[in-house]
């Protein structure tokens, strides 16, 4: 399994013969090294609905006929759009044919902000991802505040969790590393960063302050395999 990381939050997983992108935020992303218009994507997950995470699902899953997979509201918004989608709640299962998503809770809003029409449509509650895939587990916070009930998270003995340390509307660097000290993952890698001004951080700085975790620093296009 490889896992790559694509700017803001964007992540992509390919398993299996199977390519999962997560929150497909690419066109206005700037620091994204992805098109558009030609990745591939057999299934789309989003964490929740502001336009910087749904980004170009919509594009994406109607070239590639991918399947979306979301929390049931924003699911159903997109459902609406012609999307495949298979809608799930907070605390809830599944399996497919790539492994398994459960949906942990993420203390954040949701909402898809219609430009044109000047409407923000509520899309129900936001979401981490956690994923087991191949026998490993992959933690994607999405975008949230830090919680207590991350400490729960390290019953699932996450092999790499993707954090925001973007501080303004997520977790900061340093409420970022308690996460991390609590979630106890073998590997954290930071994310939601640097996109837009006023969440501009330095990574290396976050990852030099994790105390006996480690931390590894990906840039756009960069990978690991698990």
């Amino acid at each position: 399994m490889h896992i790559s990381y694509h700017g803001h939050s964007v992540v992509k997983i390919e398993t299996q013969g199977k390519t999962i992108l997560i929150d497909p935020f690419i066109t206005g992303n700037g620091k994204t090294d992805l098109n558009a218009e030609d990745v591939q994507a057999d299934y789309i997950l989003l964490t929740h609905g502001h336009n910087d995470h749904v980004g170009d699902t919509v594009a994406i899953a109607k070239r590639t006929n991918a399947q979306v997979i979301a929390i049931a509201e924003l699911a159903t918004y997109l459902g609406w759009k012609g999307l495949n989608v298979h809608p799930m709640s907070i605390g809830g299962a599944y399996t497919f044919d790539f492994g398994k998503v459960k949906l942990t809770q993420a203390f954040h809003g949701s909402s898809y902000t219609e430009e044109e029409s000047k409407q923000i449509v509520y899309t129900g509650m936001p979401a981490g991802l956690l994923l087991t895939i191949e026998g490993k587990t992959i933690y994607h916070a999405g975008d949230t505040a830090l919680y207590s009930d991350m400490k729960l998270l390290s019953d699932y003995h996450p092999d790499v969790a993707f954090l925001p340390i973007g501080d303004n509307f997520t977790m900061g660097p340093e409420d970022a590393a308690i996460a991390a000290s609590w979630i106890n993952a073998k590997l954290v890698v930071p994310i939601h960063y640097d996109t837009f001004p006023v969440i501009k951080q330095d990574p290396h700085e976050f990852v030099q302050s994790l105390k006996g975790i480690e931390g590894k620093v990906l840039q756009p296009g960069e990978g690991l395999d698990l």
